[in-house]
Formats: structure tokens, sequence, C-alpha cells
């Protein structure tokens, strides 16, 4: 998806930038001329996502989305580098599987400091900017675990609920200021880390091989596939294009049908 004819490059801070989703949307916004922080809480994979990016437009932040300091030390060096920023993407994410009575306080804060505070702390930090530019966008990345409860993983759902809410709030809020807020919200892909952890839980816990977990997985699904980084990061960047403008509040479900199909009752599909 490329830009208008009218309009210009974008500037933005892409967290979770140096794997999975983030680094997809990264990639492609800077097929598109933009100037593109990717920011990573790990700083080997950083390096090695500045090293396959290989632009002079991209600026790798390590980055603690947890971290009031380092958040705002992140949003500071965008501004410096950049001249400002309009597009902030959040994509910076864990995930914890575990029963209710496995779940310690520390696992539990995890996900929520990680998922829905750093989205929060990320907002907050970036918006002044994003104001001041006039077309400032922000996409969240949320889950199909955002909709729709699933046990084994309680404080990631909570979190990715919390995203939904908060992306809701933010686009009333920031509305005024021509900053639009939404969320995308996928089922979850095998190839991400996250995805890859899932998948090791699955097989642990199931005792099938990969391909019949996934298989399975793509049988579940209306259009009958596992979704791919790519489904995800072409729903993100759906949202960052001019086209979109008239778009806020929206949390789009990105996953095949999922939540939204069912066969009629009673009859097979």
């Amino acid at each position: 998806m490329t830009p208008g004819k009218n309009a210009q490059p974008r500037r933005a801070l892409v967290t979770g930038g140096a794997s999975g989703f983030g680094l997809g949307i990264a990639q492609s916004l800077l097929a598109q001329g933009a100037q593109v922080a990717i920011a990573d809480i790990q700083a080997g994979r950083l390096q090695e996502a500045a090293q396959r990016l290989n632009s002079t437009n991209a600026l790798p932040l390590e980055l603690d989305v947890t971290s009031v300091d380092s958040v705002r030390a992140a949003v500071e060096s965008c501004k410096s580098t950049f001249g400002g920023l309009d597009t902030l993407v959040n994509s910076a994410g864990v995930i914890h599987i575990a029963p209710l009575a496995a779940i310690g306080e520390r696992d539990w804060d995890r996900v929520i400091d990680v998922d829905l505070k750093g989205v929060f702390l990320c907002c907050q930090a970036a918006a002044p900017l994003l104001c001041k530019s006039g077309r400032g966008r922000i996409v969240n990345i949320g889950s199909d675990a955002s909709k729709l409860g699933c046990g084994m993983i309680v404080s990631y759902c909570a979190a990715k609920f919390g995203v939904v809410g908060l992306t809701k709030a933010l686009a009333a809020e920031l509305a005024p200021h021509q900053v639009t807020v939404n969320c995308v919200c996928p089922v979850g892909v095998s190839t991400t880390g996250m995805g890859q952890d899932v998948l090791s839980w699955k097989i642990r816990n199931v005792g099938a091989k990969p391909e019949e977990i996934l298989a399975a997985t793509a049988a579940g699904i209306p259009l009958q596939r596992n979704a791919t980084t790519a489904d995800i990061v072409n729903a993100a960047m759906f949202f960052l294009a001019e086209g979109s403008s008239f778009l806020t509040g929206v949390a789009l479900d990105v996953d095949g049908g999922l939540l939204s199909i069912m066969p009629m009752p009673g009859t097979a599909q």
C-alpha cells in the first residue's frame, strides 16, 4: 500500500520493532520512504534487525516499554533525529501460559506491564508530537484474545482486552487533534517469537507434531488457513495509509473469520 501523491513520508516509532509484526511493519514503512525508529528491549536482536533493514532511515533504539524514563528517551530521540513524530506502532508484547492457580504475581505483573502499561506509556509520551503533526496515527497490536476469553493465558487476555479499551478511549480524546487510534487484533501467527512459544507449549501439552497442530488450527479458521505476518502487517499499514484517515477507535479482527463466522447449528461445516 503506497502513500497518496501528496502524502509526506511518515516519521514513526515502532515498539517490538526487532522481530515479528513490528519488524514487518518497520520494513513496510521504510519501503514507503518513512523514517522509522525500531525500538526493542533485546539489544542483540535489535542489531540484527538494523543490519537486515540496512537503511539510513532506520534508527535502532533500545527501549523498555515498562519504564517511563526509557519511553520518554525514545520519543525524544525520534524528535531530535526526525524533527518530530507522527506515527506510533505499539507491537511489543509478551505472553505467559499457565493455569490460574500457577500464575505468580510477578508473572501477572510482567504481562500487564509490557502488554498494557507499555502501550499506555508510549501513547502518553508520543501524544504531544502526534498532535502537533496534525496527521498523527497510533496503531496498537491487540489479539483475538482481545475479544475472546481463553484459558491458560489469563493475564494476556486481561492485558489485550485492556488494549482495546485504551484504544477506544484514546481515539475519543485525541480525535480533536486529528490523531487516529486503532487496534489490529490478529489470531496467532506461528512464525513470530510469541507464536513459536505458543506452538511449543501445544506440542508439549497435546503431544502432537507441529504440522498436526498447525493443520488443526487452520481447520478451525473459516478461511481454512493460518495467518501470516504479512496479513497483520497489511492491516496495520491500512490504518497508516492516507485513505484510512476517517477511521478511529476501530479494533479490527485479522483472524480469517474466526470470531465472526460460525456454521449453522446442527449442520456440518
